[in-house]
């Protein structure tokens, strides 16, 4: 199997599911973020697997197509130059250098191969092991055409951390007509279509809110959006660290 290496350095977050009970579900064990591209020949077997790992409950995985292999002949219709700068941010904070398609990076902090099933479960638990993602309890509702996100205080904690708000487009099939998968009719699962940058959070109770209708922007309409993910993460945009919390919901 070969995957495209680049190299690289810099950019941006991860996402969380909190579910009501059963109480197995309160606490997702990872954000999975998949750097993939529609013009990455070895991109599919991992897009297909984000698919399956979006079946389970306990994680919050989020597809993130990047732009850096368009000149190959085919532009992803999907992806944004923030994706590009995210995984190379990642990269930089790491300083691996590691940038390439398909990489799936675990709870902000470890990547491996997008379409390795046996080493992200690996990954999950060894950054449960050490670090300790995800154990503060972001809830979000919506309602009234408002999204309230509600991120609570946190005794000893100093390091800020940036909250972040993902609208989601849940599967989306696109026909490639060129490149590496040129002929290929392929899935994409829990794509991020947007940013928002809801404030910081420096280990006191913060509440944000944010208008619905202020999720669309000219690219995509409300009605493109299945769920919003928002998620709680140490460091700035172009120094990304662990994933502290994470929310989802449902908008369909």
């Amino acid at each position: 199997m070969h995957y495209h290496p680049i190299i690289f350095a810099a950019a941006l977050i991860g996402t969380a599911a909190t579910m009501p009970p059963p109480a197995a579900a309160a606490e997702p064990r990872a954000v999975i973020e998949l750097f993939t591209s529609q013009g990455c020949s070895s991109c599919p077997a991992a897009d297909k697997l984000l698919g399956e790992l979006s079946r389970d409950p306990s994680l919050v995985t989020m597809g993130l197509p990047v732009d850096y292999w368009d000149y190959l002949g085919w532009k992803d219709t999907l992806a944004l130059h923030g994706h590009s700068n995210r995984e190379r941010a990642y990269a930089s904070a790491r300083g691996d250098r590691e940038v390439y398609t398909p990489q799936v990076v675990v709870n902000g902090i470890a990547h491996v191969l997008g379409s390795d099933k046996a080493a992200i479960e690996k990954a999950i638990a060894k950054t449960r092991q050490g670090a300790a993602p995800l154990t503060l309890p972001v809830t979000m509702t919506v309602a009234d055409g408002k999204i309230s996100v509600n991120v609570p205080a946190a005794d000893g904690e100093r390091s800020s951390a940036e909250v972040w708000l993902c609208p989601i487009s849940g599967r989306v099939e696109v026909m490639i007509e060129r490149g590496e998968n040129r002929g290929r009719t392929l899935a994409y699962t829990n794509v991020v279509r947007r940013w928002l940058k809801l404030g910081t959070w420096t280990g006191k109770t913060e509440i944000f809110s944010l208008p619905l209708a202020d999720l669309a922007n000219a690219n995509f309409s409300l009605r493109d959006i299945d769920r919003i993910a928002v998620i709680v993460q140490s460091g700035v945009a172009a120094k990304p660290g662990l994933m502290l919390g994470a929310a989802t919901a449902e908008l369909h």
